[in-house]
């Protein structure tokens, strides 16, 4: 009967571990969806302060303790501000000027951010197939997100036009993309700090409604008509992208976060876009170029080089010593024939 069990319970722990990301993916286009109806920081204030008032609710139903001490409360603070407001805030305004599977992209060339500072403050061990992963990785995520012309003029060597483009790209919201990853990335590296001294579902509450906050503190004094327009649909999205995309995925993700391997864990990060662009396309209409496919692939590959880094290692060792290891037994067999 158990070795019925573990297999299911297996299964069961990876579609956990890959939850939070097919999550992000379709909160985005959720999100995308409504955004025309709505304002930038009235929306990330909603995915967030609900969000964390649920996942205290769970807590409590959990048992989970709250956190205690003036260094518990410094760490969620911060961890509020950067993940929270800074993260939310550049999200949120980035999508308003992006497409969905775009934005998501761009927020997730944050895995190469993780693993320096990883690997920096932790100590964790990349290898050469994790950074091979991760370049990979990125580049993929650079095919899907910068646009064509773009990196056709970068081959081409039309300097004017590579100009011109650098200036659309940083003047559009991939730009705030890029400081949502940023923030992100930083975030995932915080909450290992934070659990040192406060509960991680706890924290990760805590730090939804600090967070969210300032986001509707700056919606009440910059923007105008934030819920007027919004129907029943939007209403909808909003919730799933409250519930699903932020209570249940960030959750999960700064629990697993908060003991597991962060290179590893921030990789699946990549599945993020290949969710969203699934989604973007059949929901919102928004086509992929050869080349943007070209860089969903590559996200792929380097989710399987990242994750199975120390297996390919191993593996190749084994190869190499292996006809050293039969030479050595030829060689063995041989002086045993001497001398008899």
């Amino acid at each position: 009967m158990h070795l019925k069990i573990t297999p299911i319970r297996s299964s069961f722990a990876s579609l956990l571990l890959i939850a939070p990301f097919f999550l992000w993916g379709t909160a985005m286009v959720a999100m995308k969806g409504v955004i025309p109806n709505t304002t930038a920081l009235f929306m990330a204030g909603v995915r967030l302060v609900p969000a964390g008032v649920l996942l205290l609710a769970a807590a409590m139903v959990m048992g989970r303790p709250q956190p205690k001490g003036w260094a518990a409360w410094l760490w969620i603070s911060l961890f509020a501000l950067v993940d929270g407001a800074l993260f939310q805030g550049f999200l949120a305004e980035g999508l308003e000027r992006t497409g969905a599977g775009l934005g998501s992209v761009m927020i997730d060339s944050q895995p190469l951010a993780v693993a320096l500072l990883s690997a920096l403050l932790f100590g964790e061990v990349i290898g050469l197939w994790g950074w091979l992963g991760l370049g990979i990785g990125v580049l993929g995520i650079s095919l899907i997100g910068l646009p064509d012309q773009w990196i056709f003029n970068l081959f081409h060597g039309n300097s004017l036009s590579l100009q011109l483009t650098w200036q659309q790209l940083f003047q559009s919201g991939e730009w705030l993309m890029l400081l949502a990853a940023l923030s992100m990335a930083v975030g995932t590296v915080l909450i290992r700090y934070v659990t040192r001294y406060a509960d991680p579902v706890v924290a990760t509450g805590w730090h939804m409604i600090l967070g969210g906050l300032p986001l509707f503190a700056f919606s009440g004094v910059w923007e105008s008509q934030q819920w007027v327009n919004i129907d029943f649909s939007g209403w909808m999205a909003l919730t799933y992208s409250t519930v699903f995309g932020s209570a249940i995925a960030y959750g999960l993700f700064f629990y697993f976060a908060s003991s597991g391997n962060l290179t590893s864990l921030s990789s699946l990060t990549f599945l993020t876009p290949v969710f969203a662009l699934l989604f973007g396309n059949l929901f919102l209409s928004e086509v992929l170029s050869p080349l943007q496919w070209m860089g969903v692939s590559m996200t792929l590959v380097s989710i399987y080089l990242i994750n199975q880094r120390e297996q390919i290692t191993q593996k190749l060792k084994s190869l190499v010593q292996q006809p050293a290891a039969m030479q050595n037994q030829v060689l063995a067999e041989q002086s045993s024939r001497v001398d008899s």
